[in-house]
């Protein structure tokens, strides 16, 4: 009898977690389902909640009508293609040309701490740092410039929203090159590189031809999802793009809030609108790619080496290092800004320094702050109880398809918010479900609970079972062999993951706004909200908490595994 026994164990070890995988897929499929529909049915005049009782294009032609819509449109679907295009060949370049190199491995240390910096706060240093009384026009007036006064420059905000997709592109790159890392493993590249170098190519062209395709498949749900969220980003254009007209997610927002019940129609058609700006420049995006696979292989038939590319690696080095010492530059700013006193134009550094401003304004950030910890805790936490879960039954998933798994994965990353968050909040509102902090919490899980899988998947599947066999071999269960081997060796791995979700969580500001529907508000919003009002000080305040709150989490992930294996080194595997 032991040995059946045995064998039903092996078969589902983990029986309470058989459901984990099936609410993974309902957390991300079917709040983005059901908001689609109830973006949808509004767009096209049906919400009997305010008296559309018939299906009618009327929204459409309002929003159609609207002036300066084109010129939204464009800026949404320039901001999704330029920043994919832009962030992609830097990567692609800087890894082809520096891989396996010491400057590598310092340029990813350097740049893997910027996916802990929420977009907002990206945004905002980079506005302290560019503009016309930024730091950087301190640093050159008026020995250099002449400049007594800040230049009449339009430079945030700018008509072509060149500061919008600069901003994006800062914060996309760390994105890619750290997707592109974990896609390395997978190929052969010290062997393709020697071969290539055999063969007279340079190291980048070298690394296009033989490596990039087979990396590029990997991670190109990635970079599909960085075309899904320049195309759509709200918090990032309303602090650095244009607002004659706003790009087309700013103006969507400023539908939905409108005072005016019946403009729900017009935002809900306008949500649609940007479902096919999205889907438009995934389809410029796909041309693309068929051109560069043209490109590619016209090159290798001709037997082109590019055998000289020291100009095109160093470009590429230093564009990458720019983006991080843009971000990191702009988040010094902040800190010197949330505690300056007078500082004028063109004096470098603040005359004095003071914490008058923290103090008032600590009681206005008490309560943004709670809800911002609170609901980030509880959705991190949630979110990964069910990977875990998914994970530990990863056997059954597998099943069930890994493509279709993949797809869900991503689904909620691959839709604009905008796309269904506007149908999301249709919904909960008119089934009776206000904005409450449990509301707010399934929500942000959409978006958290993928962050925390792709973060945590790779180390959970590299783990060796050696470890569990022998757990086995002594008598273990499989209950005892997770608790007691495999989830405390991976804590380091699952705290990171854990801090990730929690980064993301903080960064929300579209679900947070319709959903929290101004009862609930975080740091994050409320810093967008003041960025308008030209209190540096005070959006300086707020915009450090946001990044200081994802920087305590990482730290808290890195201080607890040093303290937990302090005695016990050769246990820490990830």
């Amino acid at each position: 009898m032991g040995a059946p026994l045995r064998r039903r164990q092996l078969a589902a070890p983990f029986p309470v977690l058989r459901f984990a995988p099936a609410i993974a897929i309902a957390v991300l499929a079917l709040p983005v389902i059901g908001g689609l529909a109830g973006t949808f049915l509004p767009a096209f005049g049906y919400l009997p909640a305010l008296g559309g009782e018939s299906l009618s294009l009327e929204p459409f032609q309002i929003v159609l009508a609207q002036p300066g819509l084109l010129r939204s449109c464009g800026i949404a679907l320039a901001a999704g293609v330029v920043t994919a295009a832009v962030s992609t060949v830097l990567v692609a370049l800087f890894v082809g040309g520096w891989s396996q190199t010491r400057t590598f491995r310092f340029i990813q240390s350097l740049v893997s701490p910027l996916l802990a910096v929420p977009h907002a706060a990206a945004a905002f240093g980079l506005a302290f740092m560019i503009a016309p009384s930024g730091f950087l026009a301190r640093l050159v007036s008026p020995w250099a410039t002449g400049w007594d006064r800040p230049p009449d420059w339009l430079i945030v905000n700018d008509s072509l929203g060149l500061s919008l997709m600069l901003g994006l592109i800062v914060k996309e790159v760390p994105f890619l090159l750290l997707m592109t890392l974990a896609a390395l493993p997978q190929v052969r590249l010290a062997a393709s590189t020697r071969l290539s170098a055999s063969l007279g190519y340079g190291r980048v062209s070298g690394f296009l031809f033989t490596t990039w395709p087979a990396i590029y498949r990997q991670i190109r749900l990635a970079v599909f999802a960085v075309i899904a969220f320049a195309s759509s980003a709200v918090d990032v254009a309303v602090i650095l793009g244009p607002t004659t007209p706003s790009a087309l997610p700013v103006r969507l927002v400023q539908w939905m809030n409108d005072p005016e019940l019946t403009s729900r129609f017009m935002a809900s058609a306008g949500a649609v609108l940007q479902l096919g700006i999205t889907l438009a420049a995934l389809l410029v995006w796909l041309l693309l790619e068929r051109i560069g696979r043209m490109a590619v292989m016209h090159f290798c038939g001709e037997g082109r080496r590019f055998g000289t590319d020291r100009a095109i690696r160093h470009v590429a080095l230093t564009s990458v290092v720019l983006t991080a010492l843009i971000v990191f530059g702009g988040l010094a700013v902040l800190a010197l800004w949330s505690v300056s006193g007078l500082w004028q134009f063109p004096n470098v550094l603040p005359d004095t320094l003071t914490l008058r401003g923290w103090m008032r304004s600590m009681p206005q950030i008490a309560g943004p702050l709670w809800t911002t910890v609170t609901v980030g805790f509880a959705s991190t936490a949630l979110s990964a109880l069910i990977v875990i879960g998914s994970l530990a039954r990863e056997g059954q998933v597998r099943r069930a398809g890994n493509r279709w798994a993949l797809f869900f994965l991503y689904l909620p990353l691959l839709v604009p918010q905008a796309g269904f968050v506007f149908g999301l909040k249709l919904f909960l509102t008119h089934g009776g479900v206000g904005a409450t902090w449990m509301a707010l919490v399934l929500v942000h899980m959409v978006f958290v609970l993928p962050y925390v899988f792709l973060s945590l998947a790779a180390p959970w599947r590299a783990f060796d079972p050696r470890y569990e066999a022998i757990a086995a071999g002594l008598g273990k269960g499989p209950w005892a062999t997770l608790l007691a081997i495999r989830l405390p060796m991976l804590s380091r791995a699952i705290l990171v993951a854990c801090a990730v979700g929690f980064a993301v969580s903080v960064g929300q500001y579209l679900p947070t706004v319709l959903i929290g529907a101004g009862r609930l508000v975080t740091i994050t919003t409320e810093a967008v909200a003041l960025g308008s009002g030209g209190n540096r000080r005070v959006v300086g305040i707020y915009a450090f908490l946001q990044m200081l709150l994802p920087f305590l989490g990482f730290a808290f992930a890195a201080l607890v595994p040093a303290l937990l294996f302090r005695n016990r080194r050769a246990m820490k595997v990830a």
